[in-house]
């Protein structure tokens, strides 16, 4: 069987978002039960800058275009949805980019390190200090995620994000891309954001483990200066894995997996359908339909 591109997407208000090799498309339930498909171009700053191709840069370069076009997303979901009136501006994306980075950073980076010092005194291995903040950093993630996934609009979310692992894994696997057929697979899938997100955590226990143990503001410093290696580091983790059937590979990224059965659900037909328009938007403009 001829190998797939890749295609990875993103769950949205009542609708998902899917990003193929040259373009980005968001599919939408309307209030009036109909599909709504905006599809754009896909221009990333690598085709001016080859060089930002390269390992590790690239990650760096696929994780902000991914928050971008998210945020673009996201805005017309809400939109196409009836839950908002207007768009998401340039500066209104920036804005709230800064936003998610600087909140990220409170609650990923400083109270981590900070909250450290109460264990200063039971320990001075520097090392065991940032195992310590370490721990504590996947201790709020999980807390975080678990704390969303029981909200009610974010479940909704959730469930349109396992129609999206779902779809794509249909279409990886060659099948006719309709419910009957999508239905069966799984809401998993190891190229998942979460999966990216917990391998950042767990490469950031490595790498700070090894830093020493600085005064605070230091520790901050060092921490945020390193965030694109870490990222460049597990996104170049993720796309190995989302190649590999090894075993060892399926069994490293199984927490990741596990940690998906709370940040997705199973789907309606309904919300399979829409994922598949997203899908069909953005395929390769030499591959047909599957289900034609």
């Amino acid at each position: 069987m001829q190998a797939k591109t890749n295609i990875g997407g993103q769950a949205v208000i009542e609708g998902v978002m899917m990003r193929g090799p040259g373009h980005i498309a968001t599919a939408v339930r309307e209030p009036s039960g109909t599909i709504t498909v905006k599809k754009e171009p896909l221009v990333s700053i690598t085709d001016r800058y080859p060089v930002l191709k390269k390992p590790m840069l690239r990650g760096v370069v696929a994780l902000a275009e991914s928050l971008v076009y998210g945020l673009k997303a996201l805005s017309f979901s809400a939109q196409a949805a009836g839950e908002e009136e207007e768009q998401l501006t340039a500066r209104d994306i920036a804005l709230t980019m800064v936003f998610a980075f600087g909140l990220a950073v409170v609650l990923f980076v400083i109270i981590p390190t900070w909250a450290a010092k109460f264990v200063h005194s039971a320990t001075e291995d520097p090392m065991l200090l940032n195992l310590f903040e370490g721990v504590l950093r996947l201790a709020i993630f999980f807390a975080y995620v678990a704390g969303i996934s029981v909200m009610k609009d974010i479940r909704r979310v959730f469930a349109y994000h396992g129609a999206e692992h779902k779809t794509i894994h249909a279409y990886e696997a060659g099948v006719p891309l309709d419910v009957e057929h999508v239905r069966p697979f799984s809401t998993l899938h190891p190229r998942c954001g979460t999966n990216f997100l917990l391998i950042v955590m767990l490469v950031s226990v490595f790498v700070f483990a090894f830093l020493g143990w600085p005064d605070l503001w230091l520790r901050i410093a060092s921490r945020v200066a390193l965030l694109p290696l870490i990222a460049g580091i597990g996104y170049e983790v993720i796309r190995f894995a989302g190649r590999s059937d090894k075993k060892w590979v399926a069994a490293a990224i199984a927490p990741g997996l596990w940690l998906q059965k709370l940040t997705t659900r199973e789907p309606s037909d309904d919300m399979i359908e829409v994922a598949i328009c997203a899908l069909e938007a953005v395929k390769p403009d030499g591959e047909v339909k599957a289900n034609a």
